[in-house]
């Protein structure tokens, strides 16, 4: 774990002007919550319990604070190294827009008001579910195996797996091998997915000291892993087919979106670092880019299932 000295206000720039509401919403880190949002959105409709509209837009909003709790913790830790990397360097904290302690203010509170009011709205399971995700997030993931270990992005990959299983749970109040399966696509999609940007944004996480995968075992390597995750991904990805939530759209989807994304990760694997270094808006980028719409483009898929099967039209192959 780093010494919690890099996290005190000595370090922080000064604050010359008052902040405004933008700067703390962007404490909660937006994009990163429009995918809980979505995700967990689609765990909870495909699930086989039908739940109020109320209760469906309350859980959802709750589960998004949680995740822009987690946002606002992870700002106020990587505070020191956002400041050297140039992608994080506009952030409120490093920008000298907030206080890291209103961060930490900011995200303790909101962590408390999600779990609390999730568990309220829902159940008790996904409640403590949501909660577990919040301190994998900033404890596991941000606070040890991000600065420790090149398999940071791997294991802490399930963090941002959990929002589908958590709707389920609002649905169903447990788990079953549907919500897994969703846990696992993400969690396979992540590490493929980050290693692609931090091909092209290498000297950021060398800077920082960052031990991504690229600079502490080099970028063949990283191709290497990205073609082997792929490969796992998609094994997972068709697995989903076989289960009570799978159906036409999923399987069409699956079949494409892998396709694309196997021959994507096979060009990023032949590619050389010569090659990237003179192509800077090469595979790496294309593929991550991809990576985006693979991922959307899954979970859109099945909700389309189940509202085919809401009209009857599809039974599914399970």
């Amino acid at each position: 774990m780093t010494d919690t000295s890099l996290h005190t206000s000595a370090q922080e720039p000064s604050r010359s002007t008052e902040p405004e509401l933008k700067d703390y919403f962007a404490l909660l880190k937006p994009r990163v919550m429009s995918l809980v949002v979505f995700t967990a959105l689609v765990g909870l409709l495909v699930a086989p319990v039908p739940v109020h509209p109320f209760i469906v837009f309350t859980s959802v909003l709750f589960i998004a604070i949680g995740g822009g709790a987690s946002g606002a913790l992870n700002m106020w830790w990587d505070a020191d190294i956002d400041r050297i990397m140039r992608r994080t360097q506009k952030r409120p904290i490093p920008a000298g827009k907030v206080n890291a302690g209103e961060a930490l203010g900011l995200g303790l509170a909101l962590s408390g008001l999600s779990v609390m009011m999730l568990a309220l709205a829902s159940n008790i399971f996904a409640g403590a579910l949501l909660a577990f995700t919040i301190f994998f997030y900033v404890v596991i993931y941000t606070m040890w195996l991000k600065r420790w270990t090149p398999q940071n992005i791997v294991i802490g990959g399930a963090a941002g797996a959990f929002p589908p299983m958590i709707g389920w749970a609002v649905a169903t109040g447990g788990v079953s091998i549907e919500s897994v399966l969703m846990f696992s696509l993400i969690f396979i999609w992540t590490p493929p997915h980050f290693w692609s940007l931090a091909l092209f944004m290498k000297s950021d996480y060398d800077e920082a000291k960052v031990p991504m995968l690229t600079v502490t075992h080099g970028h063949d390597a990283t191709r290497r892993h990205i073609l082997g995750y792929t490969i796992l991904l998609a094994a997972c990805s068709l697995g989903l087919v076989f289960t009570s939530i799978g159906g036409p759209a999923y399987l069409a989807t699956a079949l494409v979106m892998n396709f694309r994304f196997l021959v994507g990760a096979w060009k990023v694997f032949k590619r050389s670092t010569a090659q990237a270094e003179a192509d800077a808006d090469g595979e790496e980028k294309r593929f991550f880019k991809l990576s985006l719409w693979y991922l959307f483009l899954h979970f859109t898929a099945l909700l389309v299932d189940a509202a085919l099967r809401g009209l009857g039209l599809w039974g599914g192959f399970a």
